[in-house]
């Protein structure tokens, strides 16, 4: 089993290689990345509560996921010898949709700061634009989350005030800005 696990690694090192060497061939001089998103790994408390969230009340699709053996990850620096099982979450459809990585590490970690974003230093909140923030406003209501402070609020003059900014937090407290037209209530 062990050594599926590590074939199965090195066969998606291999693809991931072979596709940024296509990607780079097709589009050499326009930027030095293979893809102009990025993927986001986040450490939960609650895997199935965090996944539940995510997809009920933000709207992410859930695709396969992946484990990373603890030998793996701890070669690379991920982990102190703690496997991974990572359930990948999208927005959008194809190779350039974002995916929000989630994962539950065996053990204790210590919980972040996100009182405010200034809080502490590091990653704080991730932004989602919306086309609808009424749909946004009605999801998050069926999942039972409800926006902080005075979300939704409209964006000032200097941003675009024709959008607004909702704010909620995911079961373990990490800040999610939803972006998207003002409301029509």
């Amino acid at each position: 089993m062990k050594f599926m696990s590590h074939l199965a690694l090195t066969a998606a090192i291999a693809m991931a290689t072979i596709t940024t060497s296509v990607l780079a061939d097709h589009h050499e001089g326009e930027s030095e990345f293979g893809s102009p998103t990025i993927d986001l790994g986040v450490v939960v408390s609650d895997l199935d509560k965090a996944v539940k969230f995510y997809t009920e009340a933000i709207g992410f699709k859930e695709v396969p996921g992946f484990s990373v053996s603890a030998a793996f990850a701890t070669e690379s620096g991920l982990t102190d010898n703690k496997k991974l099982d990572i359930r990948v979450l999208v927005l959008g459809e194809g190779a350039g949709a974002t995916k929000l990585k989630l994962m539950q590490v065996e053990g204790e970690s210590k919980k972040s700061d996100n009182t405010h974003i200034n809080s502490q230093q590091g990653f704080s909140y991730i932004t989602i634009v919306v086309k609808s923030t009424d749909k946004a406003l009605a999801r998050l209501s069926k999942a039972g989350v409800k926006p902080i402070a005075k979300s939704p609020v409209t964006l000032p003059e200097n941003l675009n005030p024709a959008l607004s900014l909702t704010i909620v937090r995911d079961p373990d407290g990490n800040l999610v800005e939803l972006v998207g037209p003002k409301p029509s209530k």
